[in-house]
């Protein structure tokens, strides 16, 4: 079968599309044959490399998948050969406390597909059965294959780690990919006042049209100074950040007394100062968020078959132009998601 590669860490140079083995279901696991792949930041860190993770042979990229069970391992009860499925990306031993506790992304083991073990750009692709879940009816292919990795992870930080609530004042930087947009719209759907920020004006336009409130073009306007004139010198209740370094100094700029700041991504770099005399001052509270439990993931998709919330789709290449696809994620250039066709 066809699948998306890399044998060593590296430049985008070092991505290949191969035949490689077919997969075979393991106990509890069902194999899946792919319609559609999302394209996620973790596939950038995977590919240039990740401390403690030692590629073994041809490692298949992508996190993010749709498509239909194809075949069954040992004990599978919850799905069945035929099903339409999307794979929940976090994986867990399922045996520990924390597991047991239901917070699956607290497991000592907790990995990711396309990191921990054989991703989903592949046109098959086995995965432990617990992971897969009903594809929202509403929602085309190409939208459920771009799904899960983003969804879970902003709605993890703001429904469970934040907890936004009505009439909350909420800031999302680096509005225009998918973790931002989807905070964005579940922040919406709680009832949030919502300031998005970006240097390009198209994106920001585009966040207006999904509901944000505010926009600041960080590369004419001063962030700090357009919040506190929207806020009325008081500061946002929470500051969303996948940004990372060069937006650490904001948030704590930006949020007001006793405000939350959660986070979830480095793109701009992971080492950052802070300043400990305004965070015990204000009295701030400082949530880190990866990926979610399976209640967060359950609550998600709920979330949006009831509401039928679409993810934003920003282009979607055939598995050969995989490169290009992973070129323009990294250059920043996409609004919304990218995604893979594997069918």
């Amino acid at each position: 079968m066809r699948a998306a590669v890399i044998h060593e860490n590296g430049d985008l140079d070092v991505v290949r599309v191969e035949d490689v083995p077919e997969p075979k279901p393991g106990p509890g696991e069902a194999v899946l044959k792919v319609t559609c792949a999302g394209l996620n930041h973790l596939d950038i860190w995977v590919r240039k490399g990740r401390p403690g993770v030692t590629l073994s042979g041809a490692h298949v990229l992508g996190s993010d998948a749709v498509g239909v069970v194809d075949e069954l391992g040992e004990g599978v009860e919850n799905v069945k050969v035929g099903d339409e499925v999307i794979v929940n990306p976090g994986l867990s031993c399922g045996r520990c406390e924390f597991c047991a506790r239901g917070q699956q992304s607290e497991c000592p083991s907790f990995g990711i597909m396309g990191l921990s073990r054989p991703g989903t750009f592949a046109e098959r692709v086995a995965v432990p059965a617990r992971n897969l879940w009903p594809k929202p009816t509403h929602l085309a292919l190409d939208e459920a294959g771009a799904l899960s990795l983003a969804s879970v992870t902003a709605w993890r930080m703001l429904m469970t780690r934040a907890q936004v609530k009505p009439g909350e004042t909420v800031l999302i930087h680096g509005i225009g990919g998918g973790a931002a947009l989807c905070a964005l719209q579940f922040v919406k759907l709680v009832g949030a006042e919502v300031i998005v920020t970006s240097s390009s004006d198209e994106k920001l336009a585009g966040a207006q049209r999904l509901g944000a409130d505010h926009a600041i073009n960080y590369r004419r306007q001063d962030v700090v100074e357009c919040v506190k004139e929207i806020t009325g010198g008081r500061g946002v209740d929470v500051a969303v950040d996948s940004v990372g370094a060069s937006t650490w100094p904001l948030d704590f700029a930006c949020v007001r007394r006793a405000g939350r700041i959660v986070t979830c991504g480095v793109t701009t770099g992971p080492k950052a100062e802070t300043n400990l005399q305004a965070l015990y001052w204000n009295q701030l509270t400082i949530l880190g968020s990866t990926m979610g439990s399976d209640e967060d993931f359950r609550q998600m998709l709920r979330a949006v078959a009831v509401s039928r919330l679409r993810p934003v789709l920003d282009e979607v290449f055939p598995l050969d132009e995989v490169r290009q696809a992973m070129a323009k994620m990294e250059a920043g250039r996409q609004f919304g998601k990218i995604a893979l066709r594997l069918l």
